[in-house]
Protein backbone atom coordinates (compact mmCIF):
# COMPACT_ATOMS: atom_id res chain seq x y z
CA UNK A 1 0.00 0.00 0.00
CA UNK A 2 1.43 3.28 -0.79
CA UNK A 3 1.95 6.16 1.42
CA UNK A 4 1.18 9.10 -0.51
CA UNK A 5 -2.29 8.27 -1.11
CA UNK A 6 -3.01 7.69 2.60
CA UNK A 7 -1.26 11.34 3.15
CA UNK A 8 -3.73 12.57 0.64
CA UNK A 9 -6.72 11.60 2.26
CA UNK A 10 -5.66 12.37 5.79
CA UNK A 11 -5.00 16.05 4.12
CA UNK A 12 -8.33 16.12 2.85
CA UNK A 13 -10.30 14.94 5.59
CA UNK A 14 -8.24 17.75 7.85
CA UNK A 15 -9.45 20.37 4.97
CA UNK A 16 -12.70 19.14 5.17
CA UNK A 17 -12.96 19.17 9.18
CA UNK A 18 -11.41 22.92 9.34
CA UNK A 19 -13.88 23.99 6.37
CA UNK A 20 -17.04 22.42 8.42
CA UNK A 21 -15.44 23.81 11.75
CA UNK A 22 -15.39 26.93 10.43
CA UNK A 23 -18.73 26.87 8.96
CA UNK A 24 -20.01 26.11 12.29
CA UNK A 25 -18.56 28.86 13.45
CA UNK A 26 -19.70 31.45 11.11
CA UNK A 27 -23.14 30.28 11.84
CA UNK A 28 -22.65 30.45 15.30
CA UNK A 29 -21.80 33.34 15.26
CA UNK A 30 -24.48 34.80 13.61
CA UNK A 31 -26.94 33.66 16.51
CA UNK A 32 -27.72 35.61 19.69
CA UNK A 33 -28.52 34.57 23.39
CA UNK A 34 -32.43 35.26 24.11
CA UNK A 35 -30.88 37.18 27.23
CA UNK A 36 -28.94 40.12 24.42
CA UNK A 37 -32.02 40.27 21.91
CA UNK A 38 -34.98 40.47 25.08
CA UNK A 39 -35.69 40.91 28.17
CA UNK A 40 -38.36 39.65 31.05
CA UNK A 41 -41.37 41.32 32.59
CA UNK A 42 -40.67 43.06 36.10
CA UNK A 43 -36.42 42.36 35.52
CA UNK A 44 -36.13 45.98 35.08
CA UNK A 45 -34.05 49.26 36.35
CA UNK A 46 -35.85 52.33 37.78
CA UNK A 47 -34.67 55.85 38.18
CA UNK A 48 -34.66 58.27 40.45
CA UNK A 49 -34.56 61.98 40.69
CA UNK A 50 -33.87 64.25 43.86
CA UNK A 51 -32.84 67.80 44.69
CA UNK A 52 -30.34 68.66 46.67
CA UNK A 53 -27.37 71.23 48.17
CA UNK A 54 -23.57 70.50 47.83
CA UNK A 55 -21.70 72.46 50.57
CA UNK A 56 -18.19 73.02 50.78
CA UNK A 57 -17.36 74.82 47.23
CA UNK A 58 -13.82 77.09 47.59
CA UNK A 59 -16.08 79.76 46.28
CA UNK A 60 -17.69 78.44 43.13
CA UNK A 61 -20.78 77.82 44.01
CA UNK A 62 -24.39 79.31 43.11
CA UNK A 63 -24.69 83.46 43.40
CA UNK A 64 -27.57 83.78 45.13
CA UNK A 65 -28.77 87.02 43.95
CA UNK A 66 -28.95 84.86 40.28
CA UNK A 67 -29.99 81.54 41.96
CA UNK A 68 -33.27 82.40 44.36
CA UNK A 69 -33.99 78.69 44.75
CA UNK A 70 -30.46 78.06 46.37
CA UNK A 71 -30.62 81.14 49.01
CA UNK A 72 -34.62 79.47 49.46
CA UNK A 73 -32.87 75.81 49.95
CA UNK A 74 -30.84 77.23 52.44
CA UNK A 75 -33.05 79.37 55.00
CA UNK A 76 -35.17 76.36 54.93
CA UNK A 77 -32.34 73.55 55.84
CA UNK A 78 -31.69 75.97 58.68
CA UNK A 79 -35.14 76.32 59.77
CA UNK A 80 -34.94 72.24 59.65
CA UNK A 81 -31.92 72.39 61.77
CA UNK A 82 -33.52 74.72 64.30
CA UNK A 83 -31.46 78.33 62.82
CA UNK A 84 -33.46 81.24 63.01
CA UNK A 85 -32.98 82.54 59.42
CA UNK A 86 -35.56 85.74 60.03
CA UNK A 87 -32.91 88.42 60.30
CA UNK A 88 -30.34 86.64 58.15
CA UNK A 89 -32.51 86.05 55.26
CA UNK A 90 -31.99 89.43 52.76
CA UNK A 91 -28.14 89.01 54.26
CA UNK A 92 -26.87 85.81 52.70
CA UNK A 93 -24.15 86.09 50.61
CA UNK A 94 -22.09 82.95 50.80
CA UNK A 95 -20.79 81.63 47.51
CA UNK A 96 -19.99 78.29 48.88
CA UNK A 97 -22.99 75.87 48.09
CA UNK A 98 -24.86 74.93 44.78
CA UNK A 99 -28.14 73.78 44.28
CA UNK A 100 -28.20 70.13 42.23
CA UNK A 101 -29.91 67.53 40.79
CA UNK A 102 -29.02 64.55 41.87
CA UNK A 103 -29.83 61.05 39.50
CA UNK A 104 -29.68 57.13 40.31
CA UNK A 105 -30.80 54.01 38.78
CA UNK A 106 -32.55 51.48 40.91
CA UNK A 107 -31.39 48.19 40.14
CA UNK A 108 -33.76 45.36 39.70
CA UNK A 109 -34.37 43.75 43.45
CA UNK A 110 -32.40 45.74 44.79
CA UNK A 111 -32.67 45.35 49.00
CA UNK A 112 -32.69 47.55 51.86
CA UNK A 113 -29.72 48.81 52.74
CA UNK A 114 -27.77 47.88 49.47
CA UNK A 115 -25.99 50.70 47.66
CA UNK A 116 -26.36 52.72 44.26
CA UNK A 117 -24.21 55.20 42.59
CA UNK A 118 -25.49 58.29 42.25
CA UNK A 119 -24.59 61.49 39.98
CA UNK A 120 -24.95 65.01 40.37
CA UNK A 121 -25.33 68.18 38.36
CA UNK A 122 -25.58 72.24 38.84
CA UNK A 123 -28.98 73.57 39.09
CA UNK A 124 -27.36 77.51 39.24
CA UNK A 125 -25.07 79.30 38.13
CA UNK A 126 -21.53 77.47 40.03
CA UNK A 127 -18.85 77.32 38.22
CA UNK A 128 -17.57 73.79 39.58
CA UNK A 129 -18.59 71.18 42.25
CA UNK A 130 -14.41 70.73 42.75
CA UNK A 131 -14.13 69.91 46.97
CA UNK A 132 -18.20 69.50 47.75
CA UNK A 133 -20.28 67.40 49.40
CA UNK A 134 -23.57 66.70 49.20
CA UNK A 135 -25.91 67.27 52.07
CA UNK A 136 -28.70 64.25 52.70
CA UNK A 137 -31.08 64.18 49.39
CA UNK A 138 -34.22 61.72 49.00
CA UNK A 139 -34.38 60.29 45.96
CA UNK A 140 -37.65 59.70 44.21
CA UNK A 141 -39.30 57.33 42.18
CA UNK A 142 -41.91 58.17 39.36
CA UNK A 143 -45.00 56.93 41.89
CA UNK A 144 -43.47 60.35 44.17
CA UNK A 145 -42.29 58.01 47.03
CA UNK A 146 -38.54 57.87 48.39
CA UNK A 147 -36.88 54.87 47.53
CA UNK A 148 -33.20 55.91 48.00
CA UNK A 149 -31.34 58.61 49.96
CA UNK A 150 -27.96 60.07 48.75
CA UNK A 151 -24.77 61.80 50.63
CA UNK A 152 -21.46 62.05 50.14
CA UNK A 153 -18.19 63.38 48.61
CA UNK A 154 -18.68 64.92 44.90
CA UNK A 155 -15.84 63.06 42.61
CA UNK A 156 -15.61 65.37 39.30
CA UNK A 157 -13.56 64.55 36.29
CA UNK A 158 -12.50 67.92 35.78
CA UNK A 159 -11.40 70.90 36.93
CA UNK A 160 -11.43 74.64 36.14
CA UNK A 161 -8.81 77.67 36.86
CA UNK A 162 -8.59 81.14 36.09
CA UNK A 163 -6.69 84.47 36.52
CA UNK A 164 -6.87 88.48 35.09
CA UNK A 165 -5.86 87.31 31.73
CA UNK A 166 -6.59 83.46 31.11
CA UNK A 167 -8.54 80.45 32.25
CA UNK A 168 -8.50 76.90 31.69
CA UNK A 169 -11.19 74.09 31.91
CA UNK A 170 -11.00 70.72 31.64
CA UNK A 171 -13.80 68.31 31.38
CA UNK A 172 -16.65 69.43 32.80
CA UNK A 173 -16.60 70.45 36.55
CA UNK A 174 -20.28 71.17 37.20
CA UNK A 175 -21.16 67.84 36.83
CA UNK A 176 -20.03 64.63 38.97
CA UNK A 177 -20.42 61.22 40.59
CA UNK A 178 -20.73 59.43 44.62
CA UNK A 179 -19.78 56.33 44.10
CA UNK A 180 -22.63 54.39 46.51
CA UNK A 181 -23.50 57.32 47.43
CA UNK A 182 -27.04 56.29 47.32
CA UNK A 183 -28.82 53.84 49.88
CA UNK A 184 -31.62 51.94 49.07
CA UNK A 185 -34.48 52.33 51.75
CA UNK A 186 -37.72 50.99 50.25
CA UNK A 187 -37.72 48.01 48.36
CA UNK A 188 -40.69 47.25 45.46
CA UNK A 189 -43.17 44.88 45.54
CA UNK A 190 -42.37 41.91 43.28
CA UNK A 191 -42.45 38.59 43.85
CA UNK A 192 -40.48 36.92 40.78
CA UNK A 193 -40.65 33.03 42.37
CA UNK A 194 -44.58 33.15 42.47
CA UNK A 195 -45.60 33.50 38.77
CA UNK A 196 -47.04 31.17 36.77
CA UNK A 197 -46.48 33.11 33.57
CA UNK A 198 -44.13 36.05 32.00
CA UNK A 199 -43.78 38.08 29.05
CA UNK A 200 -40.53 38.15 26.75
CA UNK A 201 -40.15 41.57 25.46
CA UNK A 202 -37.79 41.65 22.55
CA UNK A 203 -35.77 44.64 22.26
CA UNK A 204 -36.31 44.87 18.17
CA UNK A 205 -39.71 44.21 17.78
CA UNK A 206 -39.84 41.23 14.88
CA UNK A 207 -42.51 38.73 13.87
CA UNK A 208 -40.21 36.59 13.26
CA UNK A 209 -38.21 36.79 16.00
CA UNK A 210 -40.88 36.53 17.97
CA UNK A 211 -41.99 33.42 16.66
CA UNK A 212 -38.05 31.90 16.82
CA UNK A 213 -38.11 32.94 20.34
CA UNK A 214 -40.92 30.96 21.03
CA UNK A 215 -40.26 28.02 19.21
CA UNK A 216 -36.44 27.48 20.99
CA UNK A 217 -38.32 27.57 23.87
CA UNK A 218 -40.59 25.06 23.31
CA UNK A 219 -38.01 22.89 21.48
CA UNK A 220 -36.20 23.18 24.71
CA UNK A 221 -39.32 22.76 27.46
CA UNK A 222 -40.80 19.99 25.09
CA UNK A 223 -44.37 21.70 25.63
CA UNK A 224 -45.96 24.61 23.97
CA UNK A 225 -45.40 26.67 26.77
CA UNK A 226 -44.72 29.94 24.89
CA UNK A 227 -46.18 31.53 22.15
CA UNK A 228 -46.07 35.10 20.52
CA UNK A 229 -48.64 37.34 21.34
CA UNK A 230 -47.36 40.69 18.97
CA UNK A 231 -44.12 41.77 17.12
CA UNK A 232 -42.29 42.89 20.23
CA UNK A 233 -44.05 40.11 23.08
CA UNK A 234 -43.89 36.50 24.05
CA UNK A 235 -45.78 35.06 26.41
CA UNK A 236 -44.37 31.91 28.61
CA UNK A 237 -46.47 29.77 30.48
CA UNK A 238 -44.13 28.18 33.50
CA UNK A 239 -44.86 24.48 33.05
CA UNK A 240 -46.07 22.72 36.45
CA UNK A 241 -42.70 20.69 36.62
CA UNK A 242 -41.33 24.36 36.56
CA UNK A 243 -43.37 25.95 39.56
CA UNK A 244 -40.83 27.54 42.21
CA UNK A 245 -38.44 27.05 40.16
CA UNK A 246 -38.48 29.98 37.84
CA UNK A 247 -35.57 31.66 38.61
CA UNK A 248 -33.55 28.22 36.88
CA UNK A 249 -35.92 28.19 34.24
CA UNK A 250 -35.37 31.90 33.20
CA UNK A 251 -31.90 31.22 33.59
CA UNK A 252 -31.98 28.26 31.21
CA UNK A 253 -33.95 30.16 28.44
CA UNK A 254 -32.02 33.59 28.35
CA UNK A 255 -29.27 31.04 27.11
CA UNK A 256 -30.60 30.35 24.15
CA UNK A 257 -29.49 30.67 20.38
CA UNK A 258 -31.68 32.49 18.46
CA UNK A 259 -31.12 34.08 14.75
CA UNK A 260 -33.11 37.55 15.46
CA UNK A 261 -34.15 38.50 11.83
CA UNK A 262 -34.34 42.01 10.79
CA UNK A 263 -36.14 44.12 8.23
CA UNK A 264 -34.04 45.51 5.23
CA UNK A 265 -33.12 48.99 5.64
CA UNK A 266 -30.24 51.60 4.92
CA UNK A 267 -29.56 54.46 7.67
CA UNK A 268 -28.39 57.55 6.46
CA UNK A 269 -26.66 60.18 8.61
CA UNK A 270 -26.03 63.00 5.88
CA UNK A 271 -24.44 65.55 8.37
CA UNK A 272 -20.90 63.22 8.64
CA UNK A 273 -22.04 60.75 5.30
CA UNK A 274 -22.47 57.61 7.16
CA UNK A 275 -24.35 54.83 5.12
CA UNK A 276 -25.08 51.89 7.14
CA UNK A 277 -26.79 48.36 5.22
CA UNK A 278 -28.47 45.47 6.70
CA UNK A 279 -27.23 42.12 5.33
CA UNK A 280 -30.87 41.98 4.12
CA UNK A 281 -30.50 44.35 1.87
CA UNK A 282 -31.32 43.51 -1.84
CA UNK A 283 -31.19 45.37 -5.38
CA UNK A 284 -33.11 45.01 -8.45
CA UNK A 285 -31.64 45.23 -11.60
CA UNK A 286 -30.39 48.80 -12.57
CA UNK A 287 -28.42 51.13 -14.28
CA UNK A 288 -26.41 53.59 -12.65
CA UNK A 289 -24.50 56.69 -14.58
CA UNK A 290 -23.17 59.10 -12.02
CA UNK A 291 -21.55 62.42 -12.77
CA UNK A 292 -20.60 65.58 -11.11
CA UNK A 293 -20.48 69.40 -12.09
CA UNK A 294 -17.93 71.40 -11.00
CA UNK A 295 -18.27 75.06 -11.70
CA UNK A 296 -15.39 76.76 -9.92
CA UNK A 297 -14.98 80.94 -10.12
CA UNK A 298 -11.95 82.58 -9.17
CA UNK A 299 -11.90 85.88 -8.01
CA UNK A 300 -8.28 87.49 -8.22
CA UNK A 301 -9.01 91.57 -8.03
CA UNK A 302 -6.23 93.67 -8.97
CA UNK A 303 -4.91 97.26 -8.24
CA UNK A 304 -4.13 100.32 -10.94
CA UNK A 305 -1.54 102.69 -9.58
CA UNK A 306 -1.09 105.48 -11.76
CA UNK A 307 2.30 107.09 -12.20
CA UNK A 308 3.39 110.58 -10.85
CA UNK A 309 1.73 112.97 -12.07
CA UNK A 310 -0.62 111.80 -14.51
CA UNK A 311 -2.78 113.24 -16.21
CA UNK A 312 -6.52 112.95 -15.21
CA UNK A 313 -9.07 111.01 -16.97
CA UNK A 314 -11.78 112.55 -19.15
CA UNK A 315 -14.25 114.11 -17.20
CA UNK A 316 -12.13 115.02 -14.71
CA UNK A 317 -12.74 117.81 -12.17
CA UNK A 318 -9.90 120.52 -12.24
CA UNK A 319 -8.66 123.00 -10.05
CA UNK A 320 -9.55 126.78 -10.14
CA UNK A 321 -6.27 128.59 -11.24
CA UNK A 322 -4.41 126.19 -13.82
CA UNK A 323 -1.44 127.84 -16.07
CA UNK A 324 -3.21 125.90 -18.66
CA UNK A 325 -6.86 127.26 -19.64
CA UNK A 326 -7.34 128.38 -16.16
CA UNK A 327 -7.21 125.22 -14.55
CA UNK A 328 -4.55 122.38 -13.18
CA UNK A 329 -5.26 119.13 -14.20
CA UNK A 330 -6.11 116.85 -11.17
CA UNK A 331 -3.62 113.29 -10.87
CA UNK A 332 -4.86 109.74 -11.47
CA UNK A 333 -7.28 107.53 -9.09
CA UNK A 334 -5.73 104.62 -7.95
CA UNK A 335 -8.73 102.06 -8.45
CA UNK A 336 -9.39 97.89 -8.20
CA UNK A 337 -9.66 96.42 -11.67
CA UNK A 338 -11.87 92.87 -11.24
CA UNK A 339 -9.98 89.62 -12.76
CA UNK A 340 -12.88 86.75 -12.72
CA UNK A 341 -12.13 83.49 -13.71
CA UNK A 342 -14.64 80.99 -14.58
CA UNK A 343 -13.77 77.12 -14.96
CA UNK A 344 -16.07 74.07 -15.74
CA UNK A 345 -15.30 70.67 -14.90
CA UNK A 346 -17.66 68.06 -15.75
CA UNK A 347 -16.87 64.12 -15.43
CA UNK A 348 -16.80 62.33 -18.90
CA UNK A 349 -16.01 59.30 -18.00
CA UNK A 350 -18.12 58.22 -15.63
CA UNK A 351 -19.85 54.97 -17.70
CA UNK A 352 -23.26 53.50 -17.33
CA UNK A 353 -23.06 50.82 -14.83
CA UNK A 354 -25.13 47.83 -14.85
CA UNK A 355 -25.93 45.81 -10.97
CA UNK A 356 -28.07 42.57 -11.56
CA UNK A 357 -30.83 41.98 -10.29
CA UNK A 358 -30.85 40.22 -6.13
CA UNK A 359 -26.91 41.34 -5.67
CA UNK A 360 -25.70 40.82 -2.15
CA UNK A 361 -24.63 43.66 0.18
CA UNK A 362 -20.95 42.96 -0.44
CA UNK A 363 -21.83 42.39 -4.10
CA UNK A 364 -23.78 46.29 -3.80
CA UNK A 365 -20.52 47.35 -1.89
CA UNK A 366 -18.17 46.34 -4.51
CA UNK A 367 -20.64 47.56 -7.77
CA UNK A 368 -20.17 51.02 -6.06
CA UNK A 369 -16.69 51.49 -4.88
CA UNK A 370 -15.26 50.47 -8.37
CA UNK A 371 -17.68 53.13 -9.86
CA UNK A 372 -15.53 55.46 -7.66
CA UNK A 373 -18.16 56.98 -5.91
CA UNK A 374 -17.17 58.17 -2.32
CA UNK A 375 -19.79 58.41 0.53
CA UNK A 376 -21.30 61.50 -0.52
CA UNK A 377 -22.53 60.12 -3.89
CA UNK A 378 -23.50 57.02 -2.56
CA UNK A 379 -26.25 58.63 -0.69
CA UNK A 380 -27.10 60.36 -3.33
CA UNK A 381 -27.31 57.00 -5.69
CA UNK A 382 -29.43 55.25 -3.31
CA UNK A 383 -32.11 57.66 -2.30
CA UNK A 384 -32.55 57.67 -6.61
CA UNK A 385 -32.04 53.90 -6.32
CA UNK A 386 -35.03 53.92 -4.34
CA UNK A 387 -37.03 56.42 -5.96
CA UNK A 388 -37.04 53.92 -8.69
CA UNK A 389 -38.18 51.31 -6.72
CA UNK A 390 -35.24 49.44 -7.18
CA UNK A 391 -33.93 49.00 -3.69
CA UNK A 392 -35.98 46.56 -1.68
CA UNK A 393 -34.88 47.89 1.83
CA UNK A 394 -35.99 51.31 4.10
CA UNK A 395 -33.96 53.97 3.77
CA UNK A 396 -33.72 56.13 6.92
CA UNK A 397 -32.22 59.50 7.53
CA UNK A 398 -30.95 60.51 10.42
Amino acid sequence: MSFLPRLARLKAALILGVALAAGLAADAGARSRIKNIANFEGIRQNKLVGYGLIIGLNGTGDTLNNSPFTQQSIIAMLERLGVNTCDIAGSLRTKNVAAVMVTATLPPFARQGSRVDVAVGTFGDATSLQGGTLLVTPLLGADGEVYAVAQGAVAIGGFTASGQGASVTRNIPTSGKIAAGGIVERELGFQLASMDRTRISLHNPDLTTARRIAQAINNFLRTPAARPLDPGTVLLLVPDNRRGDIVNLLTDIEQLPVDPDQVARVVIDEKTGTIVMGDAVRISTVAIAHGNLTIRITETPQVSQPNPFAPSTLGAPTVPGAITGGAIARGGATVVVPRTQVEVEEENNRRLAILPSGVTLQELANGLNALGFGPRDMITILQAVKAAGALQADIEVM
